[in-house]
């Protein structure tokens, strides 16, 4: 018998099918998004001093001035930091945050975005 040729079965076509399948559920069950709250509020933070609290259902767009100037777009339930004048831009590219608990921070100019809310999820494991 030739083993340098592999060959598939029934079955190990039928397990592969099965493991994509089931990776694909576990993909969409821990999709972004999932743990979206109803009553989600946007908190901003300069210097760690909370600047506004602004609702995460109403589409907006907030120019924060310090050192650097942050442009803060809240749109479609989602908050990100669209533009900024900061060396490396890192805060732009950190995108859109949309669940409690979720940052994106600006360290040279000083500035957090932050979501608060209670979560869809009860706990957290590991």
């Amino acid at each position: 018998m030739d083993k340098s040729k592999l060959t598939f079965r029934k079955g190990d076509l039928l397990a592969i099918v099965f493991v994509l399948v089931l990776a694909a559920a576990v993909a969409l069950f821990f999709a972004p998004g999932r743990g979206t709250a109803e009553n989600a509020m946007v908190q901003i933070f300069r210097d760690g001093k909370l600047m506004q609290e602004l609702s995460l259902e109403s589409d907006q767009s907030i120019l924060i001035t310090g050192e650097y100037e942050n442009t803060v777009v809240i749109r479609d339930g989602r908050a990100c930091i669209a533009q900024s004048t900061c060396p490396g831009e890192d805060c732009v590219h950190s995108g859109w945050i949309s669940s409690p608990g979720r940052s994106v921070v600006c360290l040279p100019n000083r500035v957090e975005i932050r979501i608060t809310g209670s979560s869809e999820v009860d706990f957290v494991v590991g």
